[in-house]
């Protein structure tokens, strides 16, 4: 593959520039730690941003494990080119979203990339994409502190900032524990730590059930100085929900979860 020249890469930075301009605030969503349910609160982040009337994008540059569209279901569809730019997916009128999942041929396609392939994507999606006037753009990235948290945070430079997702459990807050490293290391602002799967909500009687133990985001966010934005319970309304397509925070209905995801998105607001 031919090297870009400097000026061809002087071009794309400033491309990826000019669209950021235009893009208020980026919230990058990070877990140290896959299964923890951050993809589906990156989508239900955006679902829920849009609907407080704010332009909002969602970017999914999980390579490897694209779930965002089945998560808002929009499988199937494809990323269309208008004006020599990539136009994302409309979710609802305020709400553009963007995966590679869109660019699979196929559904079960594997993404085998090496992390200068990746890190070309996702300027492209940054710098070609047209996003137009955003409020907020968030963007799920895979776990980890890997190539594609590195480069997207390298690229949003001072616009961005960081939510991190764990669980109780202390396996999982230690692996988070190098996310927060991580965004010190580069500078990025942390808005705040969501514990997920905080207690499980009994269908039947309503009792909260702490299967994973519990505390243990808030424990970490007060260690770190961090602000703790919230914790959401498990609900098996919000499995039904996201492999239907229809993500929690439409608001079609009124559970713990809403009421708890509600809260955190007021406080990120």
């Amino acid at each position: 593959m031919n090297q870009a020249s400097p000026e061809d890469f002087a071009r794309e930075e400033q491309a990826v520039a000019d669209r950021l301009s235009r893009i208020k605030r980026v919230i990058l969503v990070l877990s140290g730690k896959g299964g923890v349910g951050k993809s589906t609160i990156a989508a239900n982040l955006a679902v829920a941003l849009s609907r407080e009337g704010l332009e909002t994008g969602l970017l999914d540059i999980d390579f490897h494990g694209p779930s965002v569209p089945g998560i808002l279901g929009l499988q199937g569809e494809k990323v269309l080119t208008v004006n020599d730019a990539m136009a994302p997916v409309e979710f609802t009128p305020n709400l553009k979203v963007l995966s590679i999942g869109f660019m699979l041929r196929e559904q079960d396609d594997a993404v085998i990339w090496r992390g200068p392939m990746k890190y070309g994507i996702i300027k492209r999606f940054l710098g070609e994409a047209e996003w137009g006037d955003l409020d907020c753009l968030v963007i799920d990235s895979p776990p980890g502190t890997g190539d594609e948290p590195l480069s997207i945070a390298q690229l949003v430079k001072e616009k961005g900032e960081a939510v991190i997702v764990t669980t109780p459990q202390k396996v999982s807050v230690d692996d988070v524990k190098k996310s927060v490293s991580f965004c010190r290391s580069l500078e990025l602002p942390i808005t705040g730590i969501i514990e997920n799967m905080s207690g499980f909500v009994c269908p039947k009687c309503g009792e909260t059930v702490d299967i994973f133990s519990s505390g243990g985001g808030k424990k970490l966010a007060e260690d770190a100085g961090i602000p703790f934005l919230g914790g959401i319970p498990i609900d098996p309304a919000t499995v039904v929900s996201g492999d239907s397509g229809k993500p929690f925070a439409t608001g079609q209905s009124q559970s713990p979860v809403t009421e708890a995801f509600q809260k955190i998105v007021e406080s990120i607001v």
